[in-house]
């Protein structure tokens, strides 16, 4: 278990009976439980607590009274209220005793005993607590007496240690009988988290842990269909990767166990367990949270902020800061499953073209496959394959297809090389009698890979290699990798055993640990698939990128459908296989901003929809929003309507058309807000709470989202909506549209919303650097810029732009890049701009003139509208410091 802030903890212990502190949900006075001479008095006192403030001791299964009570639990009925546990836990109910701390080479450990087992089969009666004083002072809670499955995360993540000048931002109380913690923000006395609420339960394959929360607005713990804040109504969460469309109620492609709690006065903290079994998590309106992990250890770590940003910049030094990605993939991506020949693919890239609608990217589903088998190309359908992609490069246009993680294992010997090198260099996933596991995909029988195992990923380079230099890809899409299976377990089945069949199993679909996926007894390098699944995307993630980047010899470019904690440092991520539909389109923005509270940046749901068909409105809509999602792609299922920009009437094409000009202009801002992310852990798509986390109206908001710190995008998600009711918050916003400004209080405003238009609104006091936009990023980057500067009411504004390559390795960390800071004040009665670089090599920028506006002196136009100033004609020689001012 692991608390962690900026700095060391102060601790102290509490005695074992303590009064109820602060957020603390359950009133922790009373008598200590005894396994005998209840009295009925005793009891009463122990089980008298508020309905909602009741943490549940019948998780496991449905109890009697009397088996309720033989776990020396309280059995109150309440029949007409839903989700509120009848057999609970009554105050101080009897659980570890922490003995005396003593020093280690990392920090300072304790044992935790527990005289009498608990009800749980395999119980552990015997725990180390450790200390670790990091970045930011850490517990560990394990078990002592045997070796447990520990998460390590791949390698490279930068280990910050404590700075002892720091000040120190929280206070840690130990409960040592029955044993439990207290860790309080040490500025105001808020209680973070109080685990002295419920019982601490640890058996071999039931870990429980239970906090009172600080308040009921908490955002995370994905990949659920949820909105930004989660529902604390008596609801639960399951993290367990799974093939799964996006719909409520129901496990996900990826695994998240991270949240964050919005506070008062605009203080935050988050929580990670850093666990990769099953994990359920229950939440109660008291609030407070129930994690339930059946496997692995307690290795928990708690961000003190002590606001939004600080807390996400935290969970990112413990899980990696993300990659850079090539500038080209932040524009339009186009695919189909069911573009059937390349002479298809190549009418709707030309299509797209005539069009006129910018596009970066061209791809193919499985279609391309030979019998759908990855890293081959049929050669009826797709024989010129090599010419099609060497014909996008001569565009400017980059190719990206389709790889799954499935090796089909039918082929006759000597005729499909991936299966047959796997199998010489026992790459693949063994069963547990030690035999290849076989599962079922879209090629059929299929092994699967063990990304865990280091030969495992040198054949998947020599693999990635070898397809390379047949057909020259730009990046891969790793699809499937959950890992999805169309059996249960194997084709074979699976062992009757305690890993397919734990003593308990969270809520997932199909009811077992095994569906649609593996079998739990399966063996990979590090430990049973029982403890991996969760982790297979991420490793699958870490081989791929390693491969393009040794291939290619470029910024790699890799998207995954499954997900874990770092995976942002190897891959983008997109949320899966959503329907055409207006709610599916609304969800897609939470869905966005959790992966940014996750560190994963490069994110965007497929638009218009991948399953079932669009309609015109909705995909015009779906645009609009989907050129301010970070990644954009459309992408279509095979049986449905098309949905490329060009199949509809003229008004929605220039709607459509219009959005993604918008987008290209933007690409030197986003590039920027990128560079940020990878460089200081910031966001791109951004929360509202997360950039006013004083504003009380924020703190709900998942309709409207942030570009940064400057651009709001707000939107329509209705359908027949031509007006939008938008949230603004405090301060002067300016229309990035027509540069209207809106002086706002913090309030909603009705704004015009028709076919054509989505509503974006600059914030006072930024520069956003644009620039003419293209039909591709190879084409816009030749192009001028030109900036866009909305004054402060005290007449200045800020904005920067980070430029390079744009595809090359490490241009930040090698200094082969141009940074440049732009200023706009009033010096004087004389507007003036200032740009500000420090640059390791030549760079020029120019500037767009806007038609209908005159140049009044070297280098500044006016806007007609007052504090809206646009930068024209400006070329700087980038070659050292500079300072450069323009007057009106």
């Amino acid at each position: 278990m692991v608390v962690c802030a900026l700095t060391k903890p102060h601790e102290s212990l509490v005695n074992t009976n303590p009064t109820k502190t602060q957020n603390n949900s359950v009133d922790t006075s009373g008598v200590h439980p005894e396994s005998s001479q209840k009295t009925d008095i005793s009891r009463d006192i122990k089980c008298t607590m508020a309905p909602e403030s009741r943490f549940d001791c019948a998780r496991d299964r449905l109890l009697s009274q009397g088996e309720c009570e033989q776990r020396g639990c309280c059995y109150v009925p309440l029949p007409k209220s839903a989700g509120l546990p009848w057999c609970f836990y009554p105050s101080l109910y009897p659980g570890y005793k922490m003995g005396p701390f003593s020093p280690t080479t990392r920090g300072r450990a304790a044992n935790l005993t527990r005289a009498t087992p608990s009800y749980l089969p395999r119980d552990i009666s015997t725990l180390h607590l450790e200390i670790i004083e990091e970045t930011a002072g850490c517990l560990h809670l394990t078990d002592s007496s045997s070796q447990r499955y520990e998460v390590k995360l791949p390698a490279g993540v930068p280990q910050n240690k404590a700075d002892p000048t720091q000040d120190v931002l929280y206070t840690t109380e130990y409960q040592s009988d029955p044993f439990g913690f207290i860790v309080r923000r040490k500025s105001n006395g808020r209680v973070i988290m109080n685990t002295t609420v419920a019982p601490l339960l640890f058996a071999d394959q039931y870990l429980q842990l239970s906090t009172s929360l600080a308040s009921s607005l908490v955002s995370g713990l994905g990949e659920h269909y949820t909105s930004l804040l989660l529902d604390l109504n008596w609801t639960s969460v399951t993290l367990w990767n799974r093939d799964m469309a996006p719909h409520a109620d129901a496990n996900l492609y990826g695994s998240h166990p991270f949240y964050i709690v919005q506070e008062e006065d605009g203080l935050a903290h988050g929580v990670f367990l850093l666990n990769s079994n099953a994990i359920e998590v229950m939440l109660q309106p008291t609030p407070a949270l129930t994690l339930v992990a059946i496997g692995g250890i307690l290795d928990l770590y708690v961000f003190l902020g002590p606001d939004p940003e600080s807390v996400i910049r935290q969970y990112l030094q413990v899980i990696g800061y993300p990659m850079m990605p090539p500038y080209w993939s932040l524009g339009f991506h186009l695919c189909r499953w069911g573009y059937t020949t390349t002479n298809t693919t190549r009418h709707v890239a030309q299509r797209m073209h005539n069009s006129k609608f910018p596009m970066d990217v061209q791809w193919n589903d499985l279609d391309y496959a030979a019998k759908r088998r990855v890293f081959t190309f049929d050669p009826w359908r797709f024989g010129d394959l090599p010419e099609m992609v060497e014909e996008f490069h001569e565009r400017g246009m980059k190719y990206i297809l389709i790889l799954d993680p499935g090796i089909s294992s039918t082929s006759p010997p000597g005729t499909y090389p991936p299966f047959d090198d796997g199998l010489k260099r026992d790459v693949f996933i063994k069963n547990a009698t030690g035999h290849i596991l076989i599962g079922e995909v879209w090629p059929g029988s299929t092994a699967f890979p063990d990304f865990t195992n280091p030969e495992t990923r040198h054949w998947w380079e020599d693999c990635i290699t070898d397809f390379h230099s047949k057909v020259p890809v730009d990046g891969l899409w790793i699809d499937m990798n959950e890992p999805a299976s169309f059996v249960q377990g194997s084709v074979e089945g699976c062992p009757d055993s305690d890993l397919e069949n734990p003593p308990y199993t969270p809520r997932v679909v199909g009811g077992q640990l095994n569906s649609g996926t593996l079998c739990m007894s399966a063996q990979q390098k590090l430990s049973t698939h029982y403890n991996l699944h969760n982790m297979y995307g991420l490793t699958e993630a870490y081989a791929t990128h390693s491969a393009l980047r040794k291939v290619r010899g470029k910024r790699p470019f890799v998207l995954s459908r499954s997900s874990y904690p770092g995976i942002g440092r190897f891959s983008g991520v997109w949320t899966g296989d959503v329907r055409s539909d207006w709610e599916q389109l609304r969800y897609s923005i939470p869905a966005v901003l959790q992966f940014s509270l996750f560190g994963v940046p490069l994110v965007g749901a497929d638009i218009c929809g991948f399953g079932g068909n669009t309609t015109e409105e909705l995909c015009v809509r779906w645009m609009q929003l989907g050129a301010f999602y970070p990644f954009m792609r459309n992408h279509n299922d095979k049986p449905n309507a098309p949905q490329e920009p060009y199949v509809f009437g003229q008004k929605a094409q220039a709607a459509m058309r219009s959005v993604l000009n918008l987008r290209y202009s933007l690409l030197p801002f986003l590039y920027t807000l990128f560079h940020h992310v990878h460089a200081t852990a910031d966001t791109v798509a951004r929360p509202l709470f997360v950039e006013f986390p004083t504003d009380p109206n924020s703190q709900t908001i998942d309709r409207q989202f942030l570009w940064g710190s400057s651009l709001l995008i707000s939107p329509v998600l209705e359908q027949g909506a031509v007006e939008l009711a938008a949230y603004l918050p405090p301060g002067t916003w300016y229309s990035l549209h027509n540069g209207q400004p809106f002086y706002s209080k913090g309030q909603y405003l009705l704004l015009p919303a028709p076919l054509d238009t989505i509503n974006v609104h600059v914030r006072e006091g930024h520069i956003i650097p644009q620039q003419e936009p293209a039909l591709t990023t190879i084409a816009s980057r030749r192009n001028p810029f030109f900036l866009t500067v909305a004054l402060s009411a005290g007449g200045w504004a800020r904005g920067d732009l980070f430029w390079d390559d744009g595809d090359s390795l490490d241009t930040f960390e090698m200094g082969n890049y141009c940074y440049v800071i732009f200023i706009a004040g009033q010096v004087g009665k004389r507007q003036v701009i200032f740009a500000l670089g420090k640059l390791t090599r030549l760079c020029f920028i120019s500037v767009f003139v806007p038609k209908n506006q005159t140049v009044l002196s070297a280098g500044l136009c006016v806007c007609p509208l007052p504090q809206v100033l646009t930068v024209t004609s400006l070329a700087l020689p980038m070659t050292k410091v500079f300072t450069v001012q323009w007057a009106l």
